[in-house]
């Protein structure tokens, strides 16, 4: 009987454990998901409301186009607050998501993270970017799929911004913040210019290293003339 009560207690350990298991893969896997995938909405929907009823023409970070002088210089992002839209067509006809100031935990729950100290959008020097490979709605899942000539764009309500991947995915350790230099070493480039830069976890689902993208910019045009041609496929 000792025997039996043992082995039936052992067995019911081992379920309650599984089931556990379960529902945090389950929370990992779908649940965090839904919620990115509503706060993600939620921020974008805030910034189009907030470019419809004030659109930034002159005042906010990275409104000018990039030919421009800024003079005294724009406004701060505010921290934890959306203030651009990123679209990558590689990653889908559909593939859009907000893009925040900073990059602390709460913030990368709700899109991608600007790298606080880096260049505004659109600015001479280094627009750098963090977003989540797994979890939390998945929004650089497929960073991998990545290639030189793909066109990155943006708007912060006034302007499109299109910028062009010069590499390929490059692996680094998360100790390596040269990445995100004004002139990012190891990037190729050879001095002063408008850059883009992407980071995400690698591998898909660990955090031991980085995958990192480089681009330059290739042009501006007002909102008021439509969304660029390569949205338009």
């Amino acid at each position: 009987m000792p025997v039996r009560v043992l082995v039936r207690t052992f067995s019911e350990i081992c379920i309650t454990l599984g089931s556990v298991i379960v529902l945090f893969v389950v929370y990992v896997l779908f649940w965090t998901g839904v919620r990115a995938d509503s706060a993600m909405d939620g921020e974008m929907d805030r910034l189009r409301r907030q470019w419809e009823s004030a659109p930034p023409v002159d005042a906010g970070r990275g409104t000018r186009p990039p030919e421009e002088d800024p003079g005294a210089g724009p406004e701060p992002y505010e921290d934890g607050k959306p203030f651009a839209v990123m679209y990558i067509p590689r990653l889908g006809a559909d593939w859009a998501k907000p893009v925040l100031e900073g990059t602390a935990a709460g913030t990368l729950k709700k899109g991608l993270g600007h790298y606080e100290g880096t260049a505004v959008l659109g600015a001479a020097g280094n627009f750098a970017v963090a977003g989540h490979r797994r979890t939390y709605g998945d929004p650089f899942k497929d960073f991998p799929r990545l290639r030189k000539g793909d066109a990155v764009v943006m708007t912060d309500g006034a302007t499109w911004f299109t910028y062009r991947i010069d590499t390929a995915p490059f692996r680094t350790v998360p100790s390596d913040v040269g990445v995100v230099d004004p002139v990012p070493r190891r990037s190729g480039y050879d001095g002063p210019g408008r850059y883009l830069t992407l980071t995400t976890c690698e591998p898909e689902w660990g955090h031991s290293h980085r995958l990192i993208v480089w681009a330059h910019l290739d042009a501006t045009q007002p909102v008021e003339k439509g969304k660029p041609a390569v949205l338009r496929h």
